[in-house]
């Protein structure tokens, strides 16, 4: 009888113990989440009145599924980018425009899932908006896929123009018919910016800053957000119209991978 309540308190203490081992996995797991310097803020937080359409937290995108790390639709960067913007949009107001941000800060799991998708090469459920006239076998080698992505250091943003008041774009709804981002703005899926040419993310030449066969009204538009972002510290990336990078980089080295969440600049 004593040998049997020896082996029951022995069996109830390791009962006990692996219930506490097991429960702290999930607790130890949320505190080696990682979180952001003290350098990042939440865009909103500095400069309120700038448009905010994230892209990646949504299907709305090259993939057409939420890519990871996102998991919230918010805007952090570095805290110099944020006020650079925020000097932008004050000059951008007077003239009867708003910034939109369609992407800032991105993990690095989620350019580590970009490319994932870009070598699942039957996976073309998007295509016919945002590369119908690239081969998804080119992404790589065409530089519209890479492993490591300077909106990975905080300083780059992808941003367009919208004429004030600013009206609502409708959500996407996964399964509608698709039209070419290359496309006249009519054609395209809606978006309340101006008109820049091509949709955001779009993989065409056409969506190059310089190209040629963009004029007038589309010309000047890119123009605009060009010289604006210029003026406070931004380059652009000439074959992207909507890829801005804020120099001197806070992080000109360094890529970072905790998700865009309110809580990876809680405090801050």
């Amino acid at each position: 009888m004593t040998r049997l309540r020896v082996l029951s308190r022995s069996l109830a203490t390791f009962a006990v113990a692996l219930f506490a081992v097991t429960a702290t996995v999930p607790a130890a797991r949320a505190r080696a989440e990682p979180v952001a310097p003290g350098a990042f803020v939440a865009l909103r937080t500095v400069a309120p009145t700038i448009v905010e359409e994230m892209r990646y937290p949504t299907p709305h995108n090259f993939m057409g599924e939420r890519v990871d790390g996102y998991r919230e639709p918010l805007c952090l960067v570095t805290r110099d980018t944020a006020r650079a913007l925020g000097r932008a949009q004050s000059r951008l107001l007077r003239k009867g425009y708003s910034l939109k941000v369609y992407d800032c800060y991105r993990p690095q799991r989620a350019v580590d899932h970009f490319v994932r998708w870009a070598e699942d090469l039957p996976d073309e459920r998007m295509k016919a908006e945002f590369y119908p006239r690239v081969a998804k076998s080119r992404l790589f080698e065409d530089g519209y896929i890479s492993e490591r992505s300077g909106h990975s250091r905080g300083s780059t943003v992808d941003v367009t123009l919208v004429r004030l008041p600013v009206r609502p774009t409708r959500p996407y709804v996964p399964g509608e018919r698709l039209t070419p981002c290359h496309g006249p703005k009519a054609a395209r899926f809606p978006d309340n910016s101006v008109d820049m040419g091509t949709g955001f993310d779009c993989f065409d030449t056409l969506a190059h800053t310089d190209d040629p066969r963009v004029t007038g009204v589309q010309r000047a538009n890119r123009d605009l957000l060009r010289s604006v972002l210029a003026e406070v510290g931004f380059s652009h990336l000439p074959e992207e119209w909507w890829h801005f990078t804020h120099r001197p980089e806070t992080f000109p080295d360094t890529y970072f991978d905790f998700p865009v969440a309110w809580r990876s600049v809680l405090g801050h």
